[in-house]
């Protein structure tokens, strides 16, 4: 049976928006970055939140390069959020942006989450994109920093996905997963693991998003039409995450 295809971004009558969000570590573009945009324009998101963005020597440039190759806008993050990074499609009205720099333990490497508020239509949407540590105790920290840092966005709805260094059984994924719904679980479509593309045998990149957002469907893309298996094997050291989600219309003020 063939795969289903998840929905198009459209904007609903009540004002309520179906859009497309695109998880994805980019290992700084180092790789076939020709095949990097070819897999996200063929995701057609509304929302493509990057983690391992360029940080360094015209760090600006190549990643607006990524954004016009694939279709889409920066919206914030890079060497700012020291890694994490958000593009967006034009149909994003952006509220605000912030990088936030998170506490540094020596020794390791600096972390950080790019965040945003944008609109669809009539909905008001949260965004966060996270690249945790690679040490448990660390991670754990950041990940009651993430649940923190949608919180204080001061909105109703929000996603937030990244690499988080971890699989669905470990501590700091299950804390995220008992505070949001984890996408791949609510609606399973498409891949299920992303690391690495070679030979997939581990799920430690993921969306999640907070109660009230309708999840239609997550997973890798592997058969989204436009992404071949050779792209995905040259672009970058993981694999994606893609979700179709309908984000409900902000009450009216």
């Amino acid at each position: 049976m063939a795969t289903p295809l998840l929905p198009n971004s459209r904007t609903e009558e009540d004002g309520s928006a179906v859009i497309r969000v695109l998880s994805y570590n980019i290992r700084s573009m180092r790789d076939d970055t020709a095949a990097l945009a070819r897999v996200i324009t063929a995701c057609a998101p509304d929302l493509v939140l990057l983690q391992e963005a360029p940080r360094f020597f015209r760090w600006r440039k190549k990643l607006a390069r990524l954004a016009a190759a694939s279709g889409t806008v920066v919206l914030t993050g890079g060497a700012t959020a020291a890694g994490p990074a958000i593009l967006c499609s034009l149909r994003a009205t952006v509220e605000r942006t912030e990088d936030v720099l998170l506490p540094l333990t020596p020794g390791l490497h600096r972390r950080g989450f790019a965040t945003a508020v944008v609109r669809f239509g009539g909905a008001r949407l949260g965004v966060l994109s996270c690249h945790l540590s690679l040490r448990q105790d660390e991670r754990q920290e950041q990940g009651g920093l993430l649940l923190d840092r949608l919180a204080g966005l001061g909105v109703t709805h929000a996603v937030a996905g990244g690499d988080l260094n971890e699989r669905p059984d470990g501590r700091t994924f299950r804390r995220l997963a008992e505070h949001l719904r984890d996408c791949r679980t609510a609606a399973p479509w498409g891949g299920e693991f992303t690391s690495t593309p070679a030979d997939p045998r581990q799920r430690i990149d993921a969306i999640f998003a907070t109660e009230g957002i309708e999840i239609l469907g997550c997973g890798v893309p592997v058969d989204q039409p436009g992404v071949t298996p050779g792209d995905l094997a040259a672009a970058t050291d993981h694999l994606p995450v893609l979700a179709a989600l309908r984000v409900p219309a902000a009450p009216a003020s």
